[in-house]
């Protein structure tokens, strides 16, 4: 896709975390509206969602025309997800490896109900531009995050709805550094203080612990990873301009 904008709409995943701000603000430069989805599902970080607010608010401020670019925002609940995963974003428990490889942090068909939802609701609003946040270069080996996956739900979804859907993945190949540089070639320094200060990742739900990076316990591999990704930019920039 190109960068010069598009009358169509869209809709982005957004959960308030740094990745799907940074779609966000990926799509609001390029699609002339923007509808965002937000999943509750019993996670431990359920905290994400309320930061979504502040978020969208301080993306209004950045750019008058992302303002008038911002429409509605929905929020789907599906309990039922968290009931059935005996994870550690579900309960709490440690997060550590299972016996299969994976952290016990994957909650299995996650980003598959997810995007089914947002495409049923894509559906019913006249939407055929969905935007997430998955990315599998730096990741902890979810395997609903590679892009086979998307791809395949992809044509999965156009089939059984009839519908030429498509599922952007703007980070898939960019590291957490490079997902940085994004944000402050989307918004500037505006938006990295922005991500910094008001998006949440950390798999705990802490916001009491504030790090160069933002908030969150700092241990978790959510918080690891965004730690790390910033060090590199930062490393790389004097100052965000």
């Amino acid at each position: 896709m190109s960068n010069s904008i598009t009358d169509a709409t869209a809709l982005v995943l957004f959960s308030g975390g740094q990745d799907s701000a940074t779609c966000l603000a990926w799509a609001l430069s390029r699609y002339a509206r923007v509808e965002t989805v937000g999943f509750h599902y019993g996670q431990r970080h359920a905290i994400e969602l309320d930061c979504r607010a502040r978020l969208l608010d301080g993306l209004r401020a950045i750019k008058p025309e992302w303002a008038s670019r911002l429409g509605d925002s929905h929020t789907i609940d599906i309990p039922t997800l968290g009931t059935m995963s005996e994870t550690s974003l579900t309960r709490d428990v440690a997060i550590e490896m299972d016996a299969t490889g994976l952290p016990n942090s994957f909650v299995p068909g996650r980003n598959l109900v997810f995007l089914t939802f947002a495409a049923a609701l894509a559906y019913r609003r006249g939407i055929l531009a969905i935007v997430g946040g998955m990315c599998e270069t730096d990741y902890s080996g979810y395997p609903d995050c590679r892009d086979d996956t998307i791809k395949a739900l992809n044509t999965a979804l156009n089939l059984g709805m009839a519908k030429p859907f498509q599922l952007h993945t703007p980070l898939m190949w960019l590291d957490k550094a490079a997902t940085w540089a994004l944000a402050r070639d989307l918004g500037g320094g505006a938006l990295v203080d922005l991500i910094r200060e008001h998006s949440h990742t950390c798999y705990l739900g802490e916001r009491g612990t504030r790090h160069e990076w933002g908030y969150g316990c700092g241990v978790c591999p959510a918080c690891a990873l965004r730690a790390k990704g910033w060090r590199e930019f930062a490393a790389k920039t004097v100052r965000p301009d």
